[in-house]
């Protein structure tokens, strides 16, 4: 293999499972070592994938890293639409009648942008919240990717009312450490939608960079209710909540 160009040798090794360049062909050789920790194999990789090379990106970054991240993007956000009942949410606050999955539109409301989301959570009355606990270790992300690189961390979440029925709308995310010690947060303002609007949805984010070292959970919690005080499921409606780490 040593007699092989090295840009024949790259191409080969860029048709390799990452696992195998990372774990077994670095280990082979110095130079096997050298095109493993170069970028131009990761830069073939991420094309074959058809991950996103733009001319933003050179030859300095962490192509690597940019792949497996790449590789990973995935919701972290488990049963983000209601689609499986309140499975996997918690800390659920039920104020008035609680939470309730519908149907879109609902009464008085609006399509969502997305015909893939069929369903959303609705709110009552009385206050109602709810979490989930993202474990970045166990979603795979690897305590020093979290700690140098600190990828972007960007949530988004969908809100919508009632046509006839004003509501409030909160968002809360933050980023703990191993302890589960509060690291840094984002929370939005209380939002507040008056009764007789367009019941469209809207969608808030938020991107945490450069957080700093430990952060090893994700906290999300959003909630809200109506204002009208009517009783059963006239609240703010949520659906699509979404937590990703971008590459």
């Amino acid at each position: 293999m040593e007699v092989l160009p090295e840009a024949i040798l790259t191409r080969i090794m860029a048709s390799l499972p990452a696992e195998e360049l990372v774990l077994v062909c670095r280990l082979v050789c110095r130079q096997w070592k050298d095109i493993v920790d170069a970028p131009a194999v990761w830069i073939l990789k991420c094309q074959e994938e058809g991950f996103s090379v733009t001319e933003e990106r050179t030859e300095e970054d962490n192509w690597q890293i940019f792949f497996f991240l790449s590789k990973k993007k995935r919701n972290l956000i488990r049963n983000p639409c209601g689609e499986e009942g309140f499975d996997f949410w918690e800390d659920m606050e039920h104020g008035g009648d609680g939470w309730k999955i519908e149907d879109l539109p609902g009464d008085c409301g609006s399509d969502f942008p997305s015909e893939a989301i069929q369903k959303y959570f609705v709110t009552s009355h009385g206050w109602c919240s709810k979490s989930q606990v993202i474990d970045l270790l166990e979603e795979g992300y690897w305590a020093d990717l979290m700690d140098t690189t600190q990828p972007d961390i960007v949530v988004t979440d969908w809100y919508a009312p009632r046509s006839d029925s004003g509501c409030l709308y909160e968002l809360c995310v933050q980023l703990l450490s191993e302890n589960r010690d509060v690291l840094t947060e984002y929370k939005s303002e209380t939002i507040t939608i008056p009764q007789f609007n367009d019941a469209n949805w809207n969608q808030i984010s938020h991107t945490f960079s450069s957080y700093g070292p430990g952060v090893r959970f994700v906290r999300f919690q959003h909630g809200g209710q109506d204002t009208m005080y009517w009783k059963g499921w006239f609240g703010v409606r949520v659906t699509h909540s979404n937590v990703t780490i971008h590459p």
